[in-house]
């Protein structure tokens, strides 16, 4: 389909059912209110903590605008992310923002009065009033965090400032999603074709060599001429990151970013210097490529296309989720069962709009059934992103069934984990249906591209933050030149002299969202290596690590996320899963080629 759809003519049914949060706009409005009402409520708290009952009306007052919050964020975010241009959401998502903004603000006084308290009092309050024992790990987790937390003006000082700090990312996404516009390109057939962000992999999985030239330079090319506006806004990005890190005592960003989680510095660099040790490996996937494809030279254009031209797979939705319930049989009955559910009840929107959020994601809100968006195209890798969301999707619906809404919510670093798990289980059941050389090959190279695209590049995107939020940490200005330099540099290294760089390639920085959340991107590496260890147990262990895996998903945010992995079955804290996953591309590596003879 050469036109891109307008809001209004995607079908209904393959709209997600954003009613299931707030039936009415109305609604949405009312509790906007409300927790304008329930912020001045909790105001009123401040320095009244002084013993177990008034610890839990405070942490249940700091829940019901934290929920209230929760569904006010999630609803305008996601009716924005429909069509990007709509300026009544763009409003709606603006107020969430803002009362959001006042209502940490408002909680500021928790942490600090709570740590002003003798650590002995606050676990003897516990011990007196069951109600608190679902705020154990919360409260373990503020008192672990003393050092970098400030006096109560001060945080309420920061609080204030989130909205400011807030600021690249908003401006980026907006710039990204709604003010962009590609130019046209020639497609196979020879029609004019305008380029979007959903339609970009496709042209570069093309058969036609000129097609993934054209699409590869069309792109990048208009990021060139915003590249000194985008490092504005991305070194924006890195000070406030410096500004936060600095304040609260932190050596660096990165310290800052992954304390969060409870997690060491040494867990990132354990995984850049693991994947360092093993580029031999990307290397020689380079070689095959370039081999296999019959190219004297390789581009960075030619990283997408498929292998096994012949057996190019057209997946349409109907099929799609045919091979996802197929794939994830693993998991047992009752999984299925409950994933079925977003097929019929509305918590998938399918398809590309214009002004629509580009990628993929699923978000929710508590009490309310989990959401997915995709910007769905007929093919195997888009397959894949519904197995990935919908692995999003279920630990979220399992997380909020089965735990309260203070320890409901897991993070980031462990939320890469189960939606790896669902693509490693629905590539190992087609891979065990096919002894068909040729459909083999097609899905070993999509499974190889999977740790080239997650591992390996998220890696180098992850190298690529440690470098210049080091260089902004010391005081060193980076201008646009600076950072399409680094990051010219890290593409040389990482794929090796087998390829040809392109110029252009030093411009991918500039259209990276992630990069708008610091110290984000290694947890899909280390999710992945995750959770290929966690398929490979289930799979050979069966029903046991089946439940061990079940349960990981239903703890939510209740343990650190490095405890959870490791009652789950995998040791995150050292470098071996990492090594393990690139034991695994070896393997894959290796059957490749013998296939490729």
């Amino acid at each position: 389909m050469s036109k891109v759809l307008e809001r209004h003519e995607v079908p209904q049914e393959l709209k997600w059912r954003l009613e299931d949060i707030y039936p009415t706009d109305e609604q949405f409005e009312q509790d906007l209110a409300k927790a304008k009402e329930v912020l001045e409520e909790v105001k009123t708290l401040k320095g009244t903590i002084n013993s177990s009952a008034s610890l839990l009306h405070v942490l249940q007052k700091r829940d019901e605008l934290g929920l209230l919050i929760d569904r006010l964020i999630a609803y305008s975010y996601m009716r924005r992310d429909e069509d990007n241009a709509n300026s009544k959401y763009q409003g709606y998502a603006d107020q969430a923002l803002t009362t959001a903004v006042l209502a940490n603000s408002a909680l500021s006084f928790l942490d600090p009065e709570i740590l002003s308290l003798e650590e002995s009092v606050v676990w003897q309050w516990v011990e007196e009033k069951p109600e608190l024992g679902i705020y154990r790990h919360l409260l373990h987790n503020i008192l672990r965090m003393k050092a970098h937390t400030l006096p109560a003006e001060q945080e309420a000082m920061l609080a204030e400032a989130g909205e400011m700090a807030a600021a690249p990312g908003t401006i980026f996404n907006m710039f990204n999603d709604a003010d962009l516009k590609f130019p046209e390109i020639t497609d196979e057939e020879g029609n004019k074709i305008e380029l979007t962000h959903g339609r970009y992999i496709q042209f570069l999985e093309s058969a036609d060599r000129r097609v993934r030239e054209e699409a590869f330079t069309a792109l990048y090319t208009t990021y060139e001429k915003w590249k000194n506006t985008l490092a504005a806004m991305y070194t924006s990005e890195l000070k406030q990151a410096r500004f936060f890190a600095k304040t609260r005592r932190y050596d660096s960003a990165l310290e800052m970013a992954l304390d969060q989680d409870n997690v060491n510095p040494q867990v990132y660099h354990n995984l850049i210097g693991t994947i360092h040790d093993h580029l031999g490996l990307l290397h020689k996937y380079v070689e095959l490529r370039r081999e296999m494809l019959g190219v004297d030279e390789l581009h960075m254009y030619d990283l997408y296309v498929p292998l096994v031209a012949e057996e190019k797979m057209v997946v349409p939705r109907d099929m799609a989720v045919k091979m996802v319930q197929e794939g994830l049989q693993a998991l047992g009955e009752q999984y299925l069962a409950d994933m079925n559910r977003s097929f019929t009840e509305g918590w998938i929107d399918w398809l590309e709009n214009r002004g629509k959020t580009s990628g993929a994601y699923s978000w929710g809100t508590y009490g309310v059934h989990p959401y997915v968006l995709m910007n769905y195209q007929d093919n195997l890798d888009n397959m894949f992103t519904l197995a990935h969301e919908l692995g999003h999707a279920m630990h979220s619906y399992y997380s909020n069934k089965h735990q309260p809404f203070v320890t409901a919510e897991y993070t980031i670093f462990v939320a890469e984990v189960a939606s790896t798990v669902n693509e490693t289980l629905v590539m190992r059941h087609l891979l065990d249906q096919t002894d068909d050389k040729r459909r083999r090959m097609y899905l070993l190279n999509h499974f190889l591209e999977q740790f080239r695209g997650t591992v390996f590049r998220q890696t180098m995107f992850a190298e690529f933050e440690l470098i210049v939020h080091d260089r902004v940490g010391k005081g060193e200005s980076l201008t646009a030149e600076q950072l399409c330099q680094i990051y010219y540099d890290l593409n040389k290294k990482y794929f090796g002299d087998g390829i040809v760089v392109d110029k252009l390639i030093e411009l991918e920085w500039a259209r990276i969202p992630h990069f708008y959340r610091p110290f984000y991107v290694y947890k899909y590496a280390t999710g992945f290596s995750a959770a290929v260890a966690l398929a490979e147990q289930i799979l050979t262990e069966g029903e046991a690590a089946r439940e061990r895996y079940l349960n990981f998903l239903k703890s939510g945010g209740s343990d650190y996320p490095l405890e959870l992995l490791k009652r789950a079955g995998v040791d995150m804290t050292t470098p071996a899963p990492i090594a393990s996953a690139m034991a695994v591309f070896g393997e894959l590596l290796a059957e490749m080629e013998q296939l490729s003879k």
